[in-house]
């Protein structure tokens, strides 16, 4: 809902002036920048710990982030903001991120924690999470979906570069839904750790990847998906 003829009350166009009101109100609410998003995936984390905070990252991850974090920064972008699962692996993973990004602020939410988003087709045998798991999971992961990613809004001028720090299933299911994919297929898809997926939002709404999973910028003996 975010074509400008949805956001207009039609109701209230004056019959007189009819069409040539309608398509002034119109150019009110068209959007005109560009949205670029990076997601983001965290870094290698220690998969014993037993609660989040006990779930940092490793030596490994640490190096990785920073790679990731250098990789940002050299590509000359003015980043408006990074916005980050609050899990321990992603805020430890923004933190060092953002050591090669001075200025750019950091937001913390709960809609971008890992979950279960929806339930794979075809199944694996080796993960099946509780049904209800997808119902509360489902629902926070598709909201996140809808609150990020969308055309720039009307008032924006300028064309716009955005982090979100977050997790493997967010992104993937994320992807999917951008480019109005089956979104069942989200468990196809292969990211690394520190790995950089970007999207392009345009201003009529059609939305382009043109990266997924990016570790190019990694040495080989650096890269991971745990």
């Amino acid at each position: 809902r975010r074509e400008p003829l949805a956001l207009i009350n039609l109701k209230k166009k004056n019959e007189e002036t009819g069409e040539e009101e309608l398509s002034s109100r119109l150019d009110h609410y068209k959007a005109k920048a560009t949205r670029h998003i990076f997601l983001i995936r965290h870094s290698q984390y220690n998969l014993d710990g037993r609660a989040d905070k006990d779930r940092t990252l490793t030596p490994l991850g640490r190096e990785q982030a920073e790679l990731t974090g250098h990789r940002l920064a050299s590509l000359g972008l003015k980043f408006d903001q990074i916005i980050h699962s609050s899990m321990t692996r992603a805020t430890e993973t923004t933190e060092i991120i953002s050591k090669h990004l001075p200025g750019v602020k950091k937001i913390s939410t709960d809609l971008l924690r890992e979950g279960a988003p929806i339930e794979p087709d075809p199944p694996v045998s080796h993960w099946k999470p509780e049904a209800v798991q997808y119902y509360e999971d489902g629902a926070r992961i598709e909201a996140a979906f809808r609150n990020f990613i969308h055309r720039a809004d009307a008032k924006q001028e300028e064309d716009s570069y955005e982090i979100f720090v977050c997790h493997a299933n967010v992104i993937r299911y994320i992807v999917c839904r951008a480019l109005q994919f089956p979104p069942e297929g989200w468990l196809r898809l292969s990211l690394n750790n520190g790995s950089i997926t970007h999207l392009v939002i345009r201003p009529n709404g059609r939305v382009a990847l043109r990266t997924l999973g990016d570790t190019g910028f990694m040495p080989p003996d650096k890269i991971t998906r745990t």
